[in-house]
């Protein structure tokens, strides 16, 4: 008689489902039902679209999948894109073509001094504001929702243990008003919100964390095995594990 199958454990059955799956894009409709997180009360997409419509020429930068940009009812005439990470690329390229987006693999901002009326990012890596201020035509803005400070820190710090201050506060909105300032830019508006997030499973924070890969860098399951079994033993005990995600809306013209 051949041996019985080996049974998976639930933990070794959604960490190998959640290692296993593409986390390519910036489409995160596999946590639906495993993870929660709370949206903005500004509406980004919506308040993006209402300036796409109303402008000649705009780039789009670390468009990632290009979901964000696709999802704005209407573009401008000339439409630009950029993203880095090649998987991306791809599906940037596929997706927005069709809609007349040329879609740019780079890291930089290769484009000539005033080219565009509005510059947009949706939880840009960095911000190269010098960049930006010269790209951006007299009268233009940079239009942007990023990740704030300390954001989803209860799940970094369970997994690296306590940040220095430094860390907390790198991405703080005080720091990208600063920023815009020197390079010549004029702040508009500022928003800022922190907001609840909530992982349901094991897989939940797996997936997450090989996806937004600069909570945990170099985060892969064999290295932090004992801790993920820790957590998922946290949850089965406690319930979904609760972070807080933080965001700030910035929009900033230029003279």
């Amino acid at each position: 008689m051949p041996p019985p199958p080996v049974r998976k454990s639930k933990f070794d059955a959604l960490v190998t489902e959640a290692d296993a799956v593409s986390v390519d894009g910036w489409d995160f409709s596999w946590l639906d039902g495993r993870a929660t997180e709370a949206r903005p009360s500004w509406g980004y997409q919506r308040l993006l679209g209402a300036r796409l419509a109303q402008v000649e020429a705009a780039l789009d930068l670390e468009t990632g999948g290009g979901e964000v940009l696709d999802g704005c009812p209407a573009l401008p005439p000339l439409m630009a894109a950029t993203e880095s990470w090649p998987p991306n690329v791809a599906k940037a390229s596929a997706r927005l073509r069709p809609r007349g987006v040329v879609v740019v693999a780079t890291e930089g901002i290769p484009f000539g001094d005033n080219a565009f009326d509005l510059v947009s990012s949706r939880h840009p890596v960095t911000t190269n504001w010098p960049e930006i201020a010269r790209v951006l035509r007299p009268g233009g803005s940079y239009f942007s929702q990023q990740v704030g400070p300390a954001s989803v820190f209860e799940l970094v710090e369970f997994f690296l243990g306590p940040q220095p201050a430094e860390g907390r506060n790198s991405r703080h909105p005080d720091r990208a008003v600063a920023a815009a300032t020197a390079a010549g830019l004029e702040v508009t508006d500022l928003r800022s919100e922190s907001l609840r997030t909530e992982f349901f499973d094991i897989g939940a924070v797996v997936y997450f964390l090989r996806k937004v890969i600069w909570m945990v860098p170099g985060f892969t399951v064999e290295q932090y095995l004992p801790k993920l079994r820790e957590l998922h033993e946290k949850i089965e005990r406690d319930g979904p594990f609760v972070a807080h995600t933080t965001r700030f809306l910035i929009e900033a013209r230029k003279p």
